[in-house]
């Protein structure tokens, strides 16, 4: 066994390292984060200094326990996950578990941090490692546990208030309010009109466009001719000022030389937005390929690094990369292709957290072309996009020749009329040889373009002068890429973190994608108007900008921890408490009235539900009960009008019948739009149950009942066991409980008693998903007639159970357990039954079918006897007296 061990992130990564350390390294992976928060309220205590419960993360644990045995064997530890806060706080937690299992006793720990991943970026930090940057770990922990008080206290509050499933969080709620108010601004847009003067002139047989500038001694903007009338006005006078021969003097030609650098290399924000603009990335997309380029990727020689650390805010590269990118500009694109200087690029950002240099390729000298073939197609993409622009960067400018003419109509004097040509020539390329940075919502350049020779004097044909109507247009929608720049320059967030904003802002469909541009949806817009209208200091740009410098502050080490929980702690939870006890779902919901309905007279409005969004004719105080119809896909709380709410309410439709005479009705109920005929139901997935014809509904029927008759193996007609194909094989069903089927049975030769005795075997349904559409016990309770009125259901949970894949395993969780909680058993005030109840591993498993049916035989029996006359009188006189009364009236 070798003597060193070193822990990476991923396996990826540690087979690279693993070829360039050699036999006396054992390289292992941890595959993230090995320990975090438990998934629950509590996980961080603010009355004990914020002091945080972490457990092992489940699907890591035989990840550590490898770790743990390869360590037994070596004599030194070297930890070696990425150089920003996450890494840095991975490689504590790990030292941490390790310390507490006491096997760090007599070992040498080491933490080393490289930011490419080379033969001599990794020996060389091997060579040369540091200890453990606390303050590092300190930062990454109070993010943490901001962002855990914000959501665990937040969410909750949104369930309550608007629908269960919903979040919020300390970058996210921001991100979203800039999408909204982005909305607002397009919905409270309006238009206006304005009118430019173009046209068309030619010299020398070369005809080029021109543009008013000055009408009457007048400068033009962009207002001055707001109507048709005021453009053919100006049209007249400038084609009278030009005759009679319809010509143009030049007056002016002013000639420049313009030059154009290129952009820095990327940084992590940078490469989200070109990716974006140019590949069409989203940022997700895009961090997960460059993680790929980071790790190594297999180019024949074994794996390589491609790129440096994808997640930084740095603008400059190190001495040697710089050297050897100018020395493959000479060789590519020849020496006065190189800039004259070395080009420096300065960082804005006083970012602590990430690496200190921008994104380049590992070696400049592999030009994408020649590994083409070893990548994926979109690794390609993405590695030639970030080789050009740290190629670009060290390249010469780009030098154009640009010219301004301007031409008189008629004669000079204060009433004169001017128009322009305006040209551009590329003398030299420079670095737009190899590459041009994208840009948002960019416009036709109209000076790139060639114009004839022309001098002072010089007559210009005017060919035609032609009015040009526009209007104003409101501010665009954010796309992934203009959405990262705007949370950049506001300071929200960093940018390792603005990939999973985008992605929690669609996975809560706060926001829908329209043509690559972000939209609110209906709860987006209504998440964000109670945020802002009861939590606007902690949506604030301002505030979330302020909390990053913080942490950053805490990076540097100039401040504790717990120092901006603490300030950010109890005016939160203090204004927490008083929305929930002040605020009614009613005002968050924010009804908003559409008229009334013609044939009721009741008012109609439209108002968010547990469901979606949703029309409501009368209101809860009328003696008739409300009636509801959601909206339909594209419709909008905020433009939906009267007359489109009204025809919402023509479902159910009848359709018309089957050939039996079942009637067929079309609706929409709470899993989506279905057709019905007779008792049975048929969903539509791509149908729309407002225009869907018969005909379709009884091809729909058709393809149901087919689909049921492949589905049904065969039903024994008896107790409503049936055989059955399902999505994991065949199966048996009694309706309450299903049955595996042994492998080697074949289904369809099963009896009436071999299913029997299966059904009898198998354990019985899990209370999961009980609940107020859960079925209702019957058993022991006395039968009531159809008027009688039903038991209410059982209430739903308060809140939903952790996922099982955050829970930790039983180990893990002893640790952050307090000491008073038993690690098992009953606890105090169990119920007799839980008492009884056998643990899940304890249970029988499937038993042959000659076991079952004798069970299921000594079942019967019991059942037999409980039935007995004698059993049945006793339990009538032990029933309450209101009980006995209602089964007599029954």
């Amino acid at each position: 066994m070798a003597d060193n061990l070193v822990i990476v992130e991923s396996p990826a990564k540690a087979r690279t390292i693993k070829k360039y350390l050699g036999k006396d390294f054992e390289v292992l992976a941890s595959y993230g984060h090995v320990r975090d928060l438990v998934p629950k309220e509590g996980a961080v205590d603010p009355d004990a200094g914020f002091a945080m419960n972490y457990q092992l993360v489940e699907r890591n644990e035989r990840h550590v326990e490898a770790i743990s045995k390869a360590l037994k064997k070596a004599k030194s530890l070297h930890l070696a996950t990425d150089p920003d806060r996450e890494g840095e706080a991975i490689a504590w937690h790990l030292y941490e578990i390790l310390k507490l299992r006491g096997e760090l006793k007599h070992k040498a720990v080491h933490r080393v941090v490289f930011h490419e991943i080379t033969r001599n970026a990794v020996r060389e930090a091997v060579a040369a490692p540091r200890d453990l940057s606390l303050d590092l770990v300190n930062a990454q922990q109070a993010r943490r546990a901001l962002d855990y008080l914000v959501g665990f206290n937040l969410s909750p509050l949104l369930w309550k208030k608007v629908r269960r499933g919903l979040s919020a969080g300390r970058v996210q709620s921001p991100a979203l309010r800039m999408i909204c108010e982005r909305e607002a601004e397009i919905a409270a847009f309006v238009p206006r009109e304005y009118w430019s003067i173009d046209a068309l002139g030619e010299h020398t047989a070369q005809s080029f466009p021109l543009k008013l500038i000055e009408f009457r001694g007048q400068k033009v903007e962009q207002f001055s001719f707001t109507d048709a009338a005021a453009a053919r006005a100006a049209e007249q006078g400038i084609k009278a000022a030009a005759a009679p021969n319809s010509e143009l003097t030049v007056l002016q030609v002013d000639r420049k030389q313009r030059r154009r650098n290129p952009a820095p290399p990327f940084t992590t924000s940078t490469l989200q937005q070109e990716a974006s603009r140019k590949l069409g990335f989203s940022a997700q997309r895009t961090m997960r390929i460059a993680q790929q380029l980071y790790e190594g990727v297999d180019t024949g020689e074994g794996n390589v690094g491609l790129i440096t650390y994808m997640r930084t805010d740095s603008v400059s590269l190190a001495a040697e990369a710089v050297k050897e990118i100018r020395e493959v500009i000479a060789k590519l694109y020849g020496a006065e292709a190189v800039a004259e200087e070395v080009r420096v690029y300065k960082t804005k950002s006083k970012n602590a957290q990430e690496a200190h240099e921008a994104i380049r390729p590992t070696s400049a000298s592999i030009i994408p072309a020649d590994i083409e073939r070893y990548l994926e197609a979109d690794q390609f993409r993405l590695y030639a996009l970030i080789w050009k622009r740290a190629v670009a960067c060290q390249m010469a400018h780009a030098l154009f020749d640009t010219v301004a003419v301007d031409m008189l109509a008629g004669a000079d004097g204060p009433q004169r009329h001017v128009l322009r040509a305006n040209g551009s020539t590329l003398v030299k390329p420079g670095y737009i040889a190899v590459y041009q940075e994208g840009r948002d919502d960019a416009t036709d350049d109209e000076s790139d373009q060639v114009l004839p020779p022309m001098q002072v004097g010089d007559a210009v044909k005017l060919l035609s002068v032609q009015p040009q109507q526009h209007f104003t247009e409101p501010p665009p929608r954010f796309t992934e890429a203009s959405l990262v720049k705007a949370l950049e320059e506001y300071g929200i967030g960093r940018p390792s973190t603005y990939a999973s904003i985008i992605s929690t802002l669609r996975d809560r469909e706060y926001v829908e994608i329209d043509n690559r541009r972000f939209t609110a949806t209906d709860i987006g817009k209504i998440v964000n108007r109670f945020l802002s209208e009861h939590f606007h200091q902690y949506v604030d740009y301002g505030f979330t900008a302020a909390m990053e410098d913080e942490l950053d502050a805490v990076a540097r080490g100039e401040e504790p921890w717990t120092t901006p929980l603490s300030k950010f702690w109890k005016p939160f939870i203090r204004q927490v408490d008083s929305v929930e006890k002040n605020v009614t779902r009613e005002q968050v919901a924010q009804a908003r009235e559409l008229g009334r309905d013609v044939a009721s007279g009741k008012p109609m409005t439209v108002r968010m539900g547990r469901f979606g969004p949703f029309v409501q004719i009368g209101t809860k105080d009328d003696a008739e009960k409300p009636r509801f119809a959601g909206l339909r896909p594209g419709q909008k709380m905020d433009t939906i009008t009267l007359e489109q709410a009204v025809a919402l309410f023509i479902l159910p439709r009848t359709l018309g019948a089957t050939a039996e005479g079942e009637p067929i009705l079309a609706n929409v109920g709470r899993f989506g739009p279905y057709i019905k005929y007779g008792s049975k139901y048929v969903s539509l997935k791509d149908d729309d149950p407002y225009t869907v014809t018969l005909e379709r509904a009884l091809e729909c029927i058709s393809a149901k009942q087919l689909a049921d008759a492949n589905r049904i193996i065969n039903d024994f007609g008896v107790d409503g066991i049936q055989v059955l194909n399902g999505r994991y094989g065949p199966y048996i069903s009694n309706g309450e409980k299903n049955a595996r089927i042994p492998k080697d049975r074949d289904p369809k030769t099963l009896t009436l008693e071999d299913s029997r005795a299966l059904l009898a075997a198998a354990p019985a349904r899990s209370m999961r998903g009980r609940g107020r559409f859960a079925p209702k016990k019957t058993a022991n309770k006395p039968e009531t007639t159809p008027e009688a009125k039903p038991a209410k259901p059982r209430r739903r949970a308060a809140a939903a159970p952790a996922p099982a894949a955050a829970q930790g395993t039983a180990a893990a969780a002893a640790v952050a357990r307090p000491a008073a909680m038993p690690a098992a058993g009953i606890t105090a005030g169990a119920s007799p039954k839980a008492a009884k109840r056998k643990p899940a591993s304890a249970r029988a498993p499937l038993r042959p079918i000659e076991k079952a049916a004798a069970k299921s035989a000594a079942k019967a029996t019991r059942k037999s006897a409980l039935k007995s006359p004698a059993k049945a009188a006793a339990r009538a006189a032990a029933r309450p007296a209101s009980t006995k009364k209602a089964a007599g009236a029954a």
